[in-house]
């Protein structure tokens, strides 16, 4: 799904913005995140390193404001019938995984954000800490690292030996 998804808005903005921007705000959606991001790039033919820095902060860019505001958003979301299944389906995947996160802390959070699934990463593991009280101090640095390993992997999959590129 990521790579259908990353290849559409590559195409959509390949010739009108830099490859480089293209990265970046792939990288900023939430679902294609940095993983988005890396395809993005590799089907970009950028350098590595550069790649992975621009995916890295792309991704890593909304992470605090989710900590911080997602809880507020969701309560102005909540007046709009619209949102509400939205918000609860958020709220319900939370609850899913809460024990496990809370069963093995930081260790869960991370490992949580770390594993490039759909429906992991860094913004499901914003929402996971704004929703479970963990406060920004403790869980942006989980975050931020967990972000970093899903993009180690990732790039061995769009940069590496098992690239089918």
């Amino acid at each position: 799904m990521a790579e259908t998804l990353a290849q559409t808005l590559v195409e959509l903005f390949q010739d009108k913005i830099p490859p480089e921007l293209t990265a970046f705000l792939i990288s900023l959606l939430p679902i294609l995140e940095l993983r988005g991001g890396m395809i993005a790039a590799r089907l970009l033919e950028m350098n590595f390193l550069e790649a992975f820095a621009i995916c890295y902060i792309g991704n890593m860019l909304p992470i605090p404001f989710i900590i911080l505001f997602i809880k507020k958003i969701f309560e102005f979301l909540r007046r709009f019938k619209f949102f509400e299944k939205i918000i609860t389906r958020l709220e319900a995947k939370t609850e899913r995984n809460k024990d496990k996160v809370l069963r093995y802390k930081s260790w869960g959070l991370l490992i949580f954000v770390a594993i490039p699934l759909p429906g992991t990463g860094g913004w499901t593991g914003a929402l996971m800490a704004a929703l479970l009280d963990i406060d920004m101090k403790r869980s942006l640095p989980i975050i931020a690292l967990g972000v970093f390993i899903a993009g180690l992997i990732m790039s061995f999959f769009t940069y590496g030996i098992f690239s089918m590129a």
